[in-house]
């Protein structure tokens, strides 16, 4: 009914019997929706695994679609939703587990409980005046079939021997039935076993039929695909951090060389700068020592100079000042030139 119901969805929509009325508040379903089952969209729906078995979930309140879940797995949303539905589901799934193991514990611990016997009830009145008589009885059988013995009659003793022996029975079933009762339900009790994927209890090697009947009960496959799920999801999830740490490891590794490199490089340009200023103080010294030397000489050589320069102007002064000099310049003019010139 439902895949003839879910067909019908694809080809008439499933707004096909709505009337026009209906129709005008009605409102089309996205995958994205509320009301549609995330868990369903992306993997199961844990109330779909365990339905008429003792642990049904009921029906589950979200819709659950196949078109809504094919729309889901053609968006080009899908990869990024995927983890954040995995992740409800798997917190849904966890809860179911955990309670789920506390019932298999207490299961576990029933099992391994060692149950005491308890003391024999005191015998009641009639059931001592009971064994009295059958004390008695065999009593008086033994001391006959001794007597028979003696007097070689061994089938006549082996046959009291046998009432001896069903007195004794008589006897014994007498004073510990309760014990022989508790010891048969805590044998019985010991041939349960317990399943550790679905917590149900078993009888231990029972039929196979019955065992390969319980491996596939809804059951036992639900809380199955629960636990794969759960140990897959888990395995996804630290694999994501085992791939996390070595990135952070190598973004890590790749910042520090990144640091050295540029420490080394900073260590090179101070080198060099130290090179450079030891060269430039070594050639200053050498310049300091060379220009000490030429300042000497230097000023020795100017002051020759400037001192027969000196003498040179103080003998030219002295020349032009001389009266007899210029005496002589006046005289040697000739007379024809004076005339001239006072003319």
């Amino acid at each position: 009914m439902d895949a003839q119901r879910a067909l019908l969805d694809e080809l008439m929509g499933s707004a096909r019997n709505l009337t026009d009325e209906e129709r005008r508040g009605y409102r089309e379903l996205k995958w994205d929706d509320n009301e549609v089952c995330r868990f369903y969209m992306v993997r199961f729906c844990p109330h779909d695994l365990f339905v008429n078995t003792k642990s049904d979930l009921g029906v589950c309140p979200k819709v659950h679609d196949p078109k809504l879940k094919e729309s889901f797995e053609k968006s080009p949303r899908h990869d990024s939703y995927v983890p954040k539905f995995e992740a409800e589901l798997a917190h849904f799934c966890e809860k179911l587990v955990s309670d789920l193991d506390r019932k298999v514990r207490r299961g576990r611990e029933r099992l391994a409980q060692e149950v005491e016997v308890p003391p024999p009830p005191p015998i009641s009145a009639e059931k001592s005046e009971q064994l009295s008589v059958l004390e008695e009885k065999i009593r008086n059988l033994l001391e006959q079939v001794e007597s028979l013995g003696e007097a070689g009659k061994v089938d006549e003793a082996e046959a009291l021997m046998r009432k001896v022996e069903i007195l004794n029975f008589e006897k014994t079933a007498l004073t510990q039935q309760p014990q022989l009762d508790k010891a048969l339900m805590v044998a019985q009790e010991k041939k349960m076993a317990l399943c550790e994927i679905c917590g149900s209890f078993l009888i231990a090697n029972d039929a196979a039929e019955r065992i390969q009947s319980h491996v596939t009960g809804k059951q036992h496959i639900g809380y199955g695909m629960v636990r794969d799920f759960l140990a897959e999801y888990q395995e996804a999830k630290e694999k994501a951090r085992e791939e996390e740490r070595l990135t952070r490891e190598k973004e890590a590794e790749e910042r520090r060389k990144l640091r050295e490199k540029e420490n080394e490089s900073l260590r090179r340009k101070s080198d060099s700068v130290d090179r450079e200023r030891d060269r430039y103080r070594e050639r200053s010294r050498e310049r300091n020592g060379r220009g000490s030397w030429d300042r000497g000489r230097g000023s020795d050589t100017r002051n020759g100079r400037e001192g027969s320069r000196d003498r040179y102007r103080k003998r030219g002064r002295s020349r032009s000042r001389s009266p007899i000099k210029h005496s002589h310049r006046r005289s040697s003019r000739s007379p024809s030139r004076r005339s001239h010139e006072r003319i």
